[in-house]
């Protein structure tokens, strides 16, 4: 069960695949991707591999002390992405050695399958989703948005989400995106305008850092409040959940820490009666990882995935990585749990190979408000 070699794999989309294989020949597959910055997290892999060749795979806990601790500067998108995907990889071997799924080491299984949702943004899109099978969808709110904006782009979001219930009711849950997007001034406006809608969550209406505004948020709305895509490890997650201006926690095991981590994030939102809705707008890798949290935790309760949906203006088909796609097959709104051993997916090398051949290089967009300014993208 030692490590012999750890390979990457910049492929399309947007994703990095990290492939950890044992001197016994025993593969395990990770997504160590940060959205933008794919070349500092491979260089970051690489700078921690020759720490990991010669040690045993199965050693996850304290390879993730010795990589999060023994460096002196930790924590960050890029540390803790490379840090999560190490992690996935040897949580995949542990599982193939052993012939179990990951969820069996931790706590073992607590439901048969897990709601599962897409994104939407039109009457249309969601009337498709629904079709493919989905119960929930989430939408984006909107683009640029100044300090203080116009109350026209929030009129715009209402009308979106007014033509979506149209078209389907109350049978697809709507959930809304932000992105950080706005400040508290038109947050407040937003949350306000939206409570009519009945959504299933608003995430980040503003920034996770802010976490004060949360708390302020929720005097101007019932709807469920998430965030957490950008908190890394339970430190990162320890305030905004003790603050009490949220409802959903949202780990991204591809950044956060990985699967241990995200179970450690849980916990401590449990104790705050808190729930949790793994962040996955990634790869296939990702969504396993996720799924495999989801499985053992009482308190997960939704899992974004992305994958079989024209994704961020590329039509690119994710489940093409997969020999079996049958692990994430939706059925009437829920993914059912596996019992193979490991992540639980099998990744088409061959295919990962041949597409790594020209890696992407994605960058994020940068967005500017009328006036010029930088805006959140």
């Amino acid at each position: 069960m030692k490590i012999r070699a750890v390979e990457l794999f910049q492929v399309p989309p947007r994703w990095l695949f990290l492939k950890i294989t044992t001197e016994s020949g025993v593969e395990g597959w990770g997504e160590p991707i940060l959205e933008g910055h794919a070349d500092a997290v491979e260089a970051c892999v690489k700078e921690f591999t020759p720490l990991l060749v010669g040690r045993s795979a199965g050693d996850i806990e304290d390879i993730w002390q010795m990589l999060y601790r023994g460096g002196f500067y930790r924590g960050g998108g890029v540390l803790t992405s490379a840090l999560s995907g190490i992690e996935q990889a040897l949580w995949d071997i542990k599982g193939k050695f052993h012939k179990l799924p990951v969820y069996e080491f931790l706590g073992g299984a607590v439901r048969e399958k897990i709601q599962v949702y897409c994104g939407a943004n039109t009457a249309q899109e969601i009337l498709d989703r629904r079709a493919k099978g989905f119960r929930a969808i989430k939408m984006n709110a909107v683009a640029e948005y100044n300090w203080i904006d116009t109350y026209k782009k929030i009129d715009a979001v209402s009308r979106r989400v007014a033509e979506m219930r149209e078209a389907v009711g109350y049978d697809v849950d709507i959930a809304m995106d932000v992105h950080g997007r706005m400040h508290k001034a038109m947050a407040r406006v937003l949350m306000s305008e939206m409570e009519q809608y009945r959504l299933l969550f608003i995430e980040e209406p503003v920034l996770t850092e802010n976490e004060e505004v949360f708390v302020e948020l929720r005097k101007h709305g019932s709807t469920p409040l998430a965030t957490g895509e950008r908190n890394y490890t339970r430190w990162g997650f320890k305030n905004v959940i003790a603050c009490g201006g949220i409802d959903i926690v949202q780990p991204d095991l591809s950044h956060a820490g990985g699967i241990l981590e995200g179970k450690k994030i849980a916990a401590m939102a449990e104790a705050y009666d808190v729930a949790i809705a793994p962040h996955c707008p990634l790869g296939p890798i990702a969504l396993a990882a996720c799924l495999q949290l989801d499985f053992c935790t009482h308190n997960a309760f939704i899992q974004e995935q992305s994958l079989g949906l024209e994704y961020a203006g590329d039509a690119h088909e994710g489940m093409a990585y997969l020999k079996d796609v049958s692990s994430f097959a939706c059925e009437n709104g829920f993914v059912r749990r596996t019992n193979k051993p490991g992540l639980g997916i099998e990744i088409d090398e061959a295919v990962v190979r041949e597409r790594a051949k020209q890696p992407h290089h994605w960058y994020t967009p940068q967005w500017r408000n009328e006036d010029g300014s930088v805006s959140e993208w």
